[in-house]
């Protein structure tokens, strides 16, 4: 059977963006790797402490930062959308016009490096497919840029460890888009399973039924299915409620594939297991074919829990039971009509992270964590075997 192409200009714009991009790191690791003695990386903070709002440039156009990040980026309060960075001049200049951008704050990915000599532009938010991300943020970070990337942070293992080590090595700050850490429905998760002990018992299920072929279901550009793309918030859910510490081992099994012509580079559905060391265990299901968003978290008896019986993931709030009664926090105002104030929120903390010299409680470290998760993951469902992470 002929596999169908993924739009076929997508994919060869995206291979044009990493051959640009793998070139421009060769080239610049070194820069990372002096960074610590470039003193105008060092004297970053000083140069910051007259600033009111940090400025930000969203890297990558596409229906997320124009649907999500530019509307959150009118509500928050550190930090402002200052600059863009795009292959496509037509945006550029859509938003140029849109959001009353300097032409000097634009930039495309072939003159990226230019960005380094720009004091308007303090971190750079990189919302492209996750295979770029890596790229992206090295380039970012040797030009002395701050970087919040989007999840999940990398396709691999490998490139979520270089990520680290050039923001490291070139002084900048380096954070991972897991908005759902600044939403206090979430918040209370990690809350509880402080109060109340870690919870033992976890479940979950992430889904929505995928249209049109897009890179999403491209395993060169996405890293795989579902499972990086919405299985990443259940493990999320889990490690909070185990009370932030990781799973020790994994099992996976892919179901049987309803549309194997659309799904033939990626998973459909995935049923999976989480381990963790004292034994808490959480059982789960992401997939591209049916409509869900739960996650509940219990102790030992059922006694303790939370249960997040709608909208767990996604934007709400939803309907979020605990034990003592319904969760009912107040609602959060609203730009355009979207529930995009978790990504202010963390756009806000972020830039809060760099004023004040501290590290995000969704950082790099956590994104390399989950990662080394979901290879686990793929490997129980090659194998069929349990893995251990």
């Amino acid at each position: 059977m002929k596999k169908p192409n993924l739009q076929n200009s997508s994919r060869r714009d995206f291979l044009r963006q990493l051959t640009i991009g793998t070139a421009a790191v060769a080239g610049g690791i070194g820069l990372a790797a002096r960074a610590q003695t470039n003193p105008t990386i060092q004297t970053a903070l000083d140069k910051l402490s007259g600033k009111k709002k940090l400025g930000v440039a969203l890297l990558g156009l596409g229906k997320y930062a124009s649907g999500e990040l530019a509307p959150a980026l009118q509500m928050t309060k550190n930090c402002e959308l200052v600059g863009a960075v795009s292959g496509h001049p037509e945006k550029l200049a859509a938003w140029k016009q849109q959001y009353n951008l300097p032409e000097k704050n634009l930039y495309t990915y072939g003159n990226l490096e230019k960005i380094k000599d720009n004091p308007d532009i303090d971190f750079v938010y990189i919302v492209t497919p996750p295979a770029l991300h890596p790229v992206y943020t090295i380039r970012c970070a040797n030009a002395g840029k701050h970087v919040l990337t989007e999840k999940p942070m990398a396709t691999t293992v490998d490139d979520c460890q270089a990520m680290i080590d050039a923001c490291k090595a070139a002084n900048v700050k380096l954070s991972v888009g897991y908005r759902l850490h600044f939403d206090p429905y979430f918040k209370e998760i990690g809350r509880l399973a402080k109060e109340v002990g870690p919870f033992m018992k976890m479940t979950g299920d992430r889904g929505f039924v995928f249209g049109n072929r897009a890179w999403r279901v491209d395993k060169l550009i996405a890293g795989g299915g579902p499972g990086p793309d919405l299985g990443i918030y259940l493990i999320q859910g889990a490690c909070a409620a185990a009370g932030e510490v990781a799973p020790v081992a994994v099992t996976a099994k892919q179901r049987p594939k309803e549309r194997p012509d659309f799904f033939y580079d990626v998973e459909e559905t995935l049923d999976f297991t989480l381990e963790f060391p004292n034994g808490a265990t959480f059982t789960g299901v992401c997939s591209y074919n049916h409509v869900s968003d739960t996650f509940r978290a219990e102790n030992a008896s059922g006694k303790n829990f939370i249960d997040f019986q709608q909208h767990a993931f996604s934007y709400g709030p939803g309907t979020v039971v605990t034990d003592k009664g319904p969760l009912q926090f107040p609602r959060q105002p609203q730009v355009d009509g979207k529930n995009c104030y978790q990504q202010a929120w963390h756009m806000d903390d972020f830039a809060d992270c760099i004023l004040n010299n501290r590290e995000s409680v969704a950082s790099g470290e956590m994104g390399l964590r989950d990662i080394k998760i979901i290879t686990a993951i793929y490997e129980a469902m090659r194998t069929g075997q349990k893995v251990s992470v």
